[in-house]
């Protein structure tokens, strides 16, 4: 039996509706002929049959919204064969039945969509070898893409065999391996004898394959990698599905049990092993490689300088902490810094617009649009999301929004469209623990603002040393668009609207 499974979408697209099914059940159908047809707000796709068989099931009707991963149908593989069943014998039926089980069909893996504007990817590392039984649904491989990267699962269950190897360039549609049902019958056989012995924990082992049949492929590696049990996993995803937050935070959860353990783990990375070699090479990410290469080519195309102001803290710091408890009621996010700084970089770029520009061959293009870019460090590397339209925002409003671009930078969810666009960009080494840096232009961008630790220093306030909480500010910008003079202006402005943030409230 193999599934006919909703592919993926394209990065920007998260549902779409069955328009037609071109086969009943009960129909014969052919491997890749076309069986249903979705509809998306940008594209129709087709669905093909998985092998040769009978149509055996229709699991999503006509008009059904459905969403990537999810069962249409299924296919009986062979099963179109029963007409030539008469003409043999009830006698020789009965042994066929073995050597037919074991010459089953295979079901390709093919490259999914990887995005409209991604053309190839690279094969990661295969968690499987050829002539491993798998799981459906188990997480073979993870195709990277410059973006991001892609989980592939086995299409059906049986034994795999790999036609692309680590580090192979592929292409959307490329068929990168197979899974084959020959191995499938020989364990249901073995079984039996194992069963008794292995019954004492049958029960716990049922509720956590059952449990976790339905979770995605993110979430299953994290639940295998960690040796969580999915149904004592809380829930949160939109449809009471459990999400790969869900199970990172049963992890942090499940961490303190284990403190001896824990100490011991580090004990033992901590100290030398004569069996570590002194080098290693690794290949980079194709993430880190675009990563690389972006900024290198910005470094190479524009004309760039850093100059640098402080900031004195007090205020805001006074005023976050005289509303933070009421803003959080009100709202249901925390009141951050963030939310200040992107305010005042708004009303900043408004008054000096050359900042908000990009230059495009001999021709300058003004921005009249706030699309601020908020730099974030995630476990595979630096990505800037887009807060869209930052102008029209709340306080409240660019809080939620970068704290949900925050979420789905480190669960690894960002789409294409998220991180293209922005205008101008925000980076926060202060986070970090950094006291001054110069960042590097988010290219075609010709300004990046650069926040840093936030220090209690001396200060001269009207001819006293006052201690006041103070930050360097770093304005890295295009000199080709952006002079000097322009560059101080906008970092004074920030300074200006931050130290006093009736400012930016009155439009002063």
């Amino acid at each position: 039996m193999a599934d006919i499974l909703t592919p993926a979408l394209g990065e920007s697209v998260s549902e779409a509706s069955i328009a037609k099914w071109t086969k009943k059940v009960g129909d014969a159908v052919r491997k890749d002929e076309v069986l249903v047809e979705l509809e998306t707000d940008k594209v129709s796709l087709e669905v093909v049959a998985p092998a040769d068989g009978v149509l055996a099931a229709i699991n999503a009707a006509e008009g059904d919204t459905v969403v990537p991963g999810t069962v249409l149908g299924s296919v009986s593989e062979g099963a179109s064969a029963p007409t030539a069943a008469p003409a043999a014998s009830a006698a020789a039926a009965a042994p066929a039945a073995a050597p037919a089980a074991s010459g089953g069909a295979s079901v390709e893996i093919a490259v999914p969509t990887m995005g409209e504007s991604v053309a190839e990817g690279s094969i990661g590392t295969w968690l499987k070898k050829s002539g491993d039984t798998v799981a459906k649904d188990e997480l073979l491989v993870e195709i990277e893409t410059d973006k991001v990267a892609v989980e592939v699962s086995a299409p059906a269950a049986g034994v795999l065999t790999i036609a692309a190897d680590n580090g192979a360039t592929v292409t959307p549609g490329q068929v990168i391996g197979s899974v084959s049902a020959s191995g499938a019958a020989a364990a249901p056989a073995a079984a039996p004898a194992a069963a008794a012995p292995a019954n004492t924990g049958s029960a716990q082992a049922q509720s956590q394959d059952k449990a976790s049949a339905h979770l995605s492929p993110a979430v299953q590696r994290v639940v295998s990698e960690n040796n969580l049990n999915p149904a004592s996993l809380s829930a949160s995803g939109p449809k009471g599905n459990i999400t790969k937050a869900d199970a990172i935070a049963a992890i942090g959860a499940a961490a303190p049990a284990a403190p001896k353990a824990a100490a011991a783990q580090s004990q033992a990375l901590a100290a030398p092993r004569a069996d570590q070699p002194r080098e290693e090479r690794v290949k980079m990410t194709r993430l880190r490689q675009t990563i690389a290469r972006r900024l290198k080519e910005s470094q190479n195309t524009a004309a760039q300088l850093t100059t640098f102001n402080e900031v004195d803290m007090t205020n805001v710091m006074a005023l976050r902490a005289q509303y933070k408890e009421v803003f959080e009621k009100r709202h249901g996010v925390k009141l951050g810094f963030m939310s200040f700084f992107t305010k005042a970089v708004v009303q900043a770029l408004r008054e000096l617009p050359a900042v908000n520009a990009e230059i495009d061959g001999t021709d300058i293009i003004y921005k009249n649009h706030y699309d601020i870019g908020v730099a974030v460090g995630t476990d595979k590397g630096l990505v800037v999301p887009v807060l869209r339209d930052a102008d029209t925002l709340s306080l409240a409003g660019i809080e939620k929004g970068i704290g949900a671009l925050g979420k789905a930078a480190r669960d690894g969810a960002l789409t294409m469209d998220q991180m293209q666009g922005g205008t101008f960009t925000i980076t926060n080494g202060g986070t970090y623990g950094s006291l001054m840096s110069t960042p590097i232009l988010n290219a075609p961008q010709s300004g990046i603002l650069g926040m840093h630790n936030i220090v209690q220093r001396p200060m001269a306030i009207n001819g006293e040393v006052k201690i006041r909480p103070m930050m360097y500010l770093a304005l890295s910008y295009d000199h080709r668009i952006v002079d000097g003079k322009e560059a101080v202006t906008f970092l004074v402005r920030i300074k200006e609207l931050l130290e006093d943030p009736a400012r930016a409230l009155l439009d002063l």
